[in-house]
């Protein structure tokens, strides 16, 4: 029989360490978060709304492409307004176009109404500058921002940061009284109309690419803080 003690004992097994090599790559989200332009929109739950409040919204354009305040283009857009701006409970009643972004006031039934009205909306816009433009991908930067308004001056400061926001670069307008390519031509709260549409100044052919507001703050309410004056410069943040 042998002998179990002359059995030679197996080694204990040791851990080994491995070295990993060091990833070189940025991590998603990581550093100091981007400010200004570069900062993008807040993808945070969105408020709940209600329909007796009007929404300033704005959307950014991806970087790199061709600017919106082009007639050809203009007329794009204006056909895509035309098209999505009262659907599922949303309504587009105000806008401006600027070079990279837009600037609109809308209306929804509640946040999804809002919602589901601005996607459709976009996608109509997005299809419709692709096209133009004979490109693929995407249109805008990120997803719109909103800001909800709930007195009469956050509307009035919101129109006149909206309408005349062109006002705020000077060399856009010129000479002009209203600016192009806004709604300008079909608003009826200018002090110099007397609060009517201007007359003379809209081709009363052309259909107007915007819904009848109802909620009563932007109908009555925001004129109880004066009406816009065509020269009215609004301030940064005004609303």
């Amino acid at each position: 029989m042998p002998n179990k003690m002359s059995r030679k004992r197996r080694p204990t097994p040791i851990q080994q360490e491995f070295a990993f090599a060091r990833c070189r790559r940025r991590r998603p989200g990581a550093g100091r978060k981007p400010k200004g332009e570069r900062a993008g929109v807040s993808h945070k739950t969105r408020e709940v709304l209600a329909a007796r409040f009007p929404v300033h919204v704005s959307v950014r354009l991806e970087r790199g492409l061709p600017g919106l305040r082009d007639k050809q283009t203009y007329r794009e857009l204006k056909r895509a307004f035309a098209a999505g701006c009262d659907r599922f409970g949303f309504r587009l009643a105000q806008y401006s176009v600027q070079t990279n972004h837009v600037h609109m006031i809308c209306e929804g039934r509640d946040k999804a109404a809002l919602a589901r009205g601005m996607q459709g909306l976009l996608i109509r816009v997005a299809k419709a500058l692709n096209r133009l433009w004979a490109r693929h991908g995407r249109v805008f930067a990120d997803r719109y921002h909103g800001r909800i308004l709930r007195t009469p001056r956050e509307v009035r400061n919101a129109l006149c940061y909206v309408l005349n926001n062109a006002r705020r670069h000077a060399a856009r307008l010129g000479k002009a009284l209203l600016d192009p390519f806004s709604s300008g031509f079909w608003f009826d709260g200018w002090r110099e109309a007397g609060g009517q549409m201007p007359q003379g100044l809209t081709d009363r052919k052309e259909v107007a690419p915007l819904a009848r507001a109802r909620s009563w703050l932007l109908r009555v309410g925001w004129r109880r803080r004066g009406l816009l004056g065509m020269l009215e410069v609004p301030a940064a943040g005004a609303t």
